[in-house]
């Protein structure tokens, strides 16, 4: 039995491939865009003190957060077209992707403004800074910055969730591989160049959300400059025991040798003399 992986006969397909790559990203990139501007919002609007907006995002995070995505697109494309309103398999696959991120991404950018110090938003308000200017420049960028991270993963998420977008015929990656398959029969090699592709994606999305990062978190760079410049620092290169105090911001002194005549009281040496 002869086993080998010839991917020759998907050269002409590499236009259909590159094509459903390029519409992915494109998802992927208007979703997560569009989804963490209104995931702020309803993270802002969770927290507030009107009850019902409060409740009300609370149920849209719960009620997106523990249903399928699958479901969430045949609701949108099948169940909205039984009520005369059509859309566009893009549309509707971009609208539920839109609708599943900015409930996870409110969640956790939530969860970062909460970790922001009561102290620090008290601090802004005596200082008379506005609501707008408070909740951006003190609530909402740190919170950012600290989660980061876990939104980068979500963006990574649900670029792989676009794949359940060729259920509704959305020609994206995963659609185009069904249907070049269909053809070629060479369904092994064509899930290998498949994965081989979101691979890539993943790869491109984590650098762009890399730089992104860099270019906007100045604090992060400046913090890294600045643990450069100490190891590059003779305090570095003290002894382990005086590291721990290096690290407190305690300067080592030079070791002096005790003395008793020196370490008694002045009134103490007089009284002993006289």
């Amino acid at each position: 039995m002869n086993f080998t992986l010839d991917f020759s006969s998907l050269a002409p397909y590499w236009p259909v491939f590159l094509r459903g790559a390029w519409l992915t990203l494109k998802m992927t990139t208007v979703a997560v865009i569009v989804g963490v501007a209104i995931g702020v919002f309803v993270a802002f609007a969770k927290s507030s003190k009107n009850l019902l907006v409060a409740r009300a995002c609370g149920a849209y995070i719960e009620a997106v957060r523990n249903t399928p995505f699958l479901v969430q697109i045949f609701l949108l494309y099948f169940g909205l077209a039984s009520l005369g309103i059509h859309m566009p398999t893009f549309a509707a696959a971009v609208l539920a992707m839109i609708i599943n991120i900015a409930a996870y991404a409110a969640e956790i950018i939530r969860a970062g403004i909460d970790s922001v110090p009561r102290g620090q938003i008290e601090a802004a308000e005596c200082l008379g800074l506005s609501v707008w200017r408070i909740r951006w420049h003190v609530m909402l960028q740190p919170a950012i910055e600290r989660v980061y991270p876990a939104l980068t993963s979500q963006f990574l998420l649900m670029m792989q969730a676009s794949a359940m977008a060729s259920q509704i015929s959305a020609e994206e990656l995963t659609a185009i591989a069904n249907t070049v398959q269909s053809d070629t029969f060479r369904s092994l090699k064509t899930y290998i160049v498949v994965a081989a592709l979101y691979l890539a994606l993943s790869v491109l999305v984590k650098l762009l959300a890399y730089a992104f990062g860099e270019y906007v978190f100045k604090r992060r760079r400046t913090i890294r400059r600045a643990a450069a410049l100490a190891r590059r620092s003779p305090v570095s290169r003290m002894p382990m025991a005086n590291a721990a105090g290096a690290a407190a911001g305690m300067v080592p002194v030079a070791h002096t040798p005790f003395i008793h005549g020196v370490s008694q009281p002045r009134d103490t040496v007089e009284g002993s003399a006289s």
